[in-house]
């Protein structure tokens, strides 16, 4: 059987929505694979009818496509990803490229082909296409099934101007849009389970996320940073953090557990941390905070105390996990490869200097009262400024000069 070069497809949906600026979401995904896919053997990326083309290096083996193919699936924007060859535009050659890649699909009881032309000069028609190269098929595998509805398999084959692309193994990618075609967040991340996960839901709606850690130290240790570390490291594989700063919060939060009613104690805190990630945010030029917090989920994520931590900023605060339920963020953490980073016990900002019974109800004007007896201004200007940057790869960031 004839040697055939090894591509994969890389489909959208929602970028294909776009109108006049669907270019610049397209180009965008394709600079974030570039730049992604540099330990893979990849030749090149090219944008054909809605849709990317990697070319792999003549030679590229079956397991090493395929793993390249896992890559590009929990990239932000890709709908879907399908492996395949390029070949001739011959039908018996055609047929030849259809057995490979039905054969490397993995395991199947049905299939069938779908095919089409893009342009008109190649003399037979997607209907006759789909009956020969079914026909080449049934004889390559006798004991499979034909199924035209719901089969395990779909041969895709298409017919471009100067050549064939065939493809079967096909997968589902995380959709969304790609990172960096949606400006720049700031988000509230902790080594917990919930902040990862809300940070990634808005690097696939296409925001750079910049982390802002809080660390207890010097009150605790600093075993927090390393996880946090460890959980930007997962995103980094599909570029979806840019920056981390941690931020030494931990004086701060004694002095506020002194001198303010202990029942506000988290309320002040968390005033504080919106504030210095607003700084940040600011510098970065972000547009907007991000927050893993789910209604009702702890003390802290109540109506009220929302609002009142709302009260000290201007940016906006989104919260991608406000609707969800405890059970489905830990699924998605799993999926996204954080979670059993998530689940490690390390002393952090969050679980120092905690009150016995925090407010859940807190009223805006006695936050404010409380807060006021501390320097707020001057504590913002000290942690922005202490903030230690930790950069990760991320394709479509570029430091502020």
């Amino acid at each position: 059987m004839e040697e055939f070069q090894r591509i994969i497809l890389v489909h959208y949906h929602e970028i294909g929505l776009k109108g006049r600026n669907r270019g610049v979401f397209e180009k965008r995904l394709q600079k974030n694979l570039e730049a992604l896919l540099g330990a893979f053997p990849v030749v090149t990326i090219h944008r054909i009818s809605g849709r990317l083309l990697v070319f792999l290096r003549e030679g590229t083996g079956h397991d090493e496509a395929n793993a390249c193919a896992d890559a590009i699936l929990g990239v932000p924007g890709v709908a879907r990803v399908s492996c395949g060859f390029k070949c001739e535009r011959e039908m018996a050659i055609m047929g030849q490229a259809a057995v490979a890649a039905l054969t490397d699909a993995g395991a199947f009881e049905s299939f069938k082909v779908s095919a089409r032309r893009n342009h008109t000069d190649f003399e037979i028609d997607s209907m006759q296409m789909n009956r020969d190269i079914g026909e080449v098929l049934c004889e390559a595998f006798p004991d499979k099934a034909v199924k035209m509805k719901d089969p395990d398999i779909t041969v895709g084959v298409e017919v471009v101007q100067n050549a064939v692309y065939v493809y079967a193994r096909s997968i589902r990618g995380i959709g969304g849009l790609p990172v960096g075609s949606s400006g720049r967040v700031v988000a509230l991340l902790s080594s917990g389970i919930d902040s990862p996960v809300a940070l990634w839901r808005m690097a696939r709606r296409g925001a750079v996320p910049i982390g802002v850690h809080f660390s207890g130290r010097p009150q605790t240790a600093d075993t927090s940073e390393f996880l946090v570390d460890d959980i930007a490291h997962v995103l980094e594989r599909t570029g979806c953090i840019a920056r981390v700063y941690v931020v030494p919060f931990g004086d701060y939060q004694r002095e506020i557990s002194i001198g303010c009613p202990p029942s506000l104690r988290v309320i002040l805190y968390r005033r504080l941390m919106f504030k210095v990630a607003e700084e940040i945010a600011r510098r970065e030029r972000a547009g907007a905070l991000v927050t893993g917090e789910s209604l009702g989920q702890v003390a802290s994520q109540t109506l009220e105390n929302i609002a009142a931590t709302n009260d000290a900023v201007t940016l906006p605060v989104l919260r991608p996990l406000i609707g969800s339920d405890k059970l489905e963020i830990i699924d998605q953490a799993q999926q996204l490869g954080t979670f059993d980073i998530s689940s490690m016990d390390a002393p952090d900002c969050c679980t120092l200097f905690m009150p016995r019974n925090p407010e859940t109800h807190a009223k805006l004007d006695e936050v404010r009262e409380a807060e006021a007896k501390f320097p707020i201004a001057d504590w913002v200007q000290a942690l922005a400024d202490a903030a230690e940057p930790h950069d990760y790869r991320c394709p479509a960031y570029k430091p502020r000069k």
